[in-house]
C-alpha cells in the first residue's frame, strides 16, 4: 500500500487542531494523523506549504453554483456541475438544495441524486411544504400542504438516499407526518415557519432534528413568545444551520446565538449559495424572477434576500471575524458538525475517512483542495 504523508503547520481533524503531525493518505482514504515517529517506512512526504490542513468543507444548503441552479431543472449533470463549482472553493461535500418547486421537479431532484456523484451527500428539499406567511424568496404559489402521496414519496426517498433533508413548516405538515418521516431516515428540518415555541418543541419531540437558516424566515425570539428561534436555541434535540455573511444575521446576534445554544444539538455553518457561487455572474432567475447580485447581497427586485452570495470558505473566515470564534471552532462548524447532522462520513480526518481535505494559510484563505486523495 502506497502512503503519502502530507505536511503542514497543523492538521484540523474536524474537531480539534493537532500540531507536529502529518496527514497520511492512501487510495483515496485517510490512513491516520501521525507524529514524526509514527510515519510508515517508505511513505512519500508531501510538503504542502500550508499553515493548516483541514477536512473539505461540508455544506448542507447549496441551491446552486458555477452559474446554475438546481431549480433550473434537476439532472445528474447539473448536480455534478454545482458540486464541482463548490469543490473548487473548498467545499468537497454538499447537499444540493431544491427550493420550493412543483411535484415533478421534486421527483426529478430525487432521481438526479440517486446515482453516486462525487461530493454529493444526498438532497435537501427546502419546501414546498412551508408556511406562506414566511415564504421569503420562495414562490407562494408553489407552497402547499403535504399530502399522503408526498409523504409516501419522501419515505421511499429517505430510505433510498444516503441523506434526505427536508425543510418543512408545521403550517403545512402535521406532527403525525413528521413521526413517519423521521423513522424513514429523513432529516426533518423546521424552517420558513411562523410556528410558536411550543409547536416547534412538539415537532422536535416528533422527530425534527434541525432548523433551517436560523433567524431567517421564521418566528423570532420575543418577550412572551420565544418562537422557532427560541426553540432552536433552547431545545437540545435541534441543530441549526446559520448563514454567517454579516447580512442575513447581525454579528451580535450570531454571537448571542452561539452563547445561548443548548446541546447536544449544535449550530453549524451553511452558505445558502445560489447560482453565482464560483462564478462572476451578477444576476440569474428563480421561478421566472430575476435575482440581482449587488454589494455582497442577492435580492429580488423588491429587496427581499434570496439566498446568499457566500461559499463556506468565506463563511469560516466570517465566523472568526464576526462571531469571535477560534479557527478551530469555526472549521468544526463547517466540517464535522454538519457532517454529523447529515449522518455523513465526510467532514473529518481520521482512519478510514474520505481523503477530502484542504490547505489553508494563516488567514484561513484557501490554497489547495484534494478530493478522494486527488488534488483538484
Amino acid at each position: 500500500m502506497s502512503v503519502k504523508a502530507y505536511i503542514a503547520g497543523a492538521v484540523h481533524n474536524g474537531s480539534m487542531v493537532q500540531r507536529g503531525v502529518a496527514l497520511l493518505v492512501s487510495e483515496g482514504r485517510v490512513v491516520d494523523v501521525a507524529g514524526p515517529g509514527q510515519l510508515p517506512e517508505g511513505c512519500e512526504l508531501v510538503e504542502t506549504g500550508a499553515a493548516m490542513l483541514a477536512p473539505g468543507y461540508v455544506d448542507l444548503q447549496v441551491n446552486g453554483g458555477g452559474g446554475v441552479m438546481l431549480n433550473d431543472g434537476p439532472t445528474p449533470e447539473r448536480v455534478a456541475a454545482i458540486a464541482r463549482a463548490h469543490a473548487a472553493c473548498g467545499t468537497t461535500s454538499i447537499l444540493p438544495t431544491l427550493i420550493t418547486a412543483a411535484p415533478e421537479a421534486v421527483t426529478a431532484a430525487i432521481a438526479a441524486v440517486e446515482t453516486a456523484i462525487p461530493g454529493v451527500l444526498g438532497l435537501h428539499l427546502e419546501g414546498p411544504h412551508l408556511d406562506p406567511a414566511r415564504a421569503g424568496a420562495h414562490s407562494p404559489a408553489l407552497i402547499r400542504a403535504m399530502e399522503e402521496a408526498d409523504l409516501e414519496a419522501l419515505e421511499a426517498a429517505g430510505k433510498a438516499l444516503s441523506c434526505l433533508k427536508v425543510t418543512l413548516a408545521p403550517a403545512s405538515v402535521s406532527r403525525a407526518q413528521v413521526e413517519r418521516l423521521a423513522p424513514a431516515g429523513v432529516l426533518v428540518s423546521l424552517g420558513h415557519s411562523d410556528c410558536s415555541f411550543d409547536v416547534a418543541v412538539a415537532y422536535a419531540g416528533a422527530g425534527a432534528r434541525c432548523v433551517t437558516h436560523l433567524f431567517n424566515a421564521m418566528s423570532q425570539l420575543g418577550s412572551r413568545e420565544p418562537g422557532l428561534v427560541g426553540a432552536a436555541l433552547a431545545n437540545w434535540r435541534l441543530n441549526a444551520g446559520i448563514i454567517c455573511d454579516g447580512i442575513h444575521v447581525h454579528p451580535e446576534t450570531l454571537r448571542r446565538a452561539k452563547a445561548a445554544k443548548v446541546g447536544p444539538g449544535r449550530l453549524f455553518l451553511v452558505s445558502d449559495a445560489m447560482a453565482v457561487a464560483g462564478s462572476d455572474r451578477d444576476a440569474f432567475t428563480l421561478d421566472g424572477r430575476e435575482i440581482l447580485r449587488r454589494d455582497g447581497r442577492l435580492t429580488l427586485a423588491d429587496g427581499t434576500l434570496a439566498g446568499a452570495d457566500l461559499v463556506m470558505a468565506q463563511a469560516v473566515r466570517n465566523a472568526v471575524a464576526l462571531m469571535g470564534l477560534s479557527a478551530e471552532e469555526a472549521i468544526a462548524m463547517a466540517t464535522a458538525i454538519p457532517a454529523s447532522v447529515a449522518g455523513a462520513k465526510a467532514g473529518w480526518l481520521g482512519e478510514g475517512a474520505p481523503a477530502d481535505f484542504i490547505a489553508l494559510d494563516d488567514g484561513l484563505n484557501l490554497q489547495r483542495v484534494w478530493q478522494a486523495g486527488s488534488e483538484l
